[in-house]
């Protein structure tokens, strides 16, 4: 496969990397390049923290078991980073610059030259101020120098056989809680629990929205009307109660990244 190829040739090139790996589609194509570029000279780093699910995390480990990966677990309390419990529309910025700043310390002590991230090329179109913390870094992503948006890296996971080919997007839990509602672990774990009761009633691409008291449901609109079925409604109406929203509402624009970025524009 020529693409893959040159990713695994442009990462073998650097010498000694440090991969932003989450277990995404995205990171887990760019480790499992870095890994055959470089073996132990690629360190995958898990960043461990209240911003993503616990499941997410747990999946994470076992795929980079599975995988070969050569991998360190990060614990981080993101709550303590200054600036990003106030979740105002720079907290992303705040958040990676912290968190990737560490991962620049990691590199070092290894003697590894460069730190990776796995955006991407169709990373462009949204409000995304993390970018800015790493390129303030010198975090270098392969994936956007060579041009490959997420349908490739979907279609190039497939082939290579990795599980993560048709995973569902990614995203830290704080990009579920509108700018200005403050962020605590206590909103971060309801959103958790709801979104994993949709995902145990068999609805994989979802978010719950945080609105205080209201849960916005978004989906797929291929999924809606099964979510719309009085059995389903029902059950997803006292099981998103009973982890404390009161009223929960069904996004009729369906799923989409960056909701909450809607009305920001690309201040990128």
């Amino acid at each position: 496969m020529q693409e893959y190829e040159a990713l695994v040739s442009t990462i073998r090139e650097m010498g000694g990397v440090v991969v932003g790996y989450s277990g995404g589609v995205d990171s887990t194509l760019v480790s499992k390049a870095a890994t055959d570029a470089l073996g132990e000279k690629a360190l995958c780093v898990l960043i461990d923290s209240c911003l993503m699910p616990r499941s997410d995390i747990d999946d994470a480990v076992a795929l980079a078991g599975e995988l070969g990966f050569n991998l360190v677990r990060m614990n981080a309390d993101a709550l303590a980073i200054p600036n990003v419990p106030d979740n105002d529309p720079e907290r992303c910025y705040h958040c990676k610059k912290a968190l990737f700043s560490e991962m620049v310390e990691i590199a070092e002590k290894h003697g590894l030259k460069v730190v990776l991230d796995g955006s991407n090329a169709d990373d462009t179109t949204d409000f995304r101020p993390g970018t800015r913390a790493t390129r303030e870094l010198g975090v270098r992503s392969p994936l956007k120098e060579l041009g490959l948006g997420k349908a490739r890296i979907r279609e190039m996971s497939r082939a290579l056989g990795l599980v993560t080919w048709d995973r569902p997007a990614y995203a830290c839990l704080a990009s579920r809680v509108p700018y200005g509602t403050k962020l605590t672990r206590e909103v971060l774990g309801q959103i958790e629990a709801a979104e994993s009761i949709l995902r145990e009633m068999g609805f994989r691409q979802c978010r719950v929205r945080h609105h205080g008291n209201l849960a916005r449901i978004e989906l797929l609109q291929e999924d809606m009307d099964a979510l719309l079925a009085p059995d389903a409604r029902n059950l997803a109406l006292h099981r998103l109660r009973a982890v404390g929203y009161t009223h929960v509402a069904l996004d009729l624009a369906g799923y989409r990244t960056g909701s909450m970025n809607e009305g920001i524009g690309n201040r990128e």
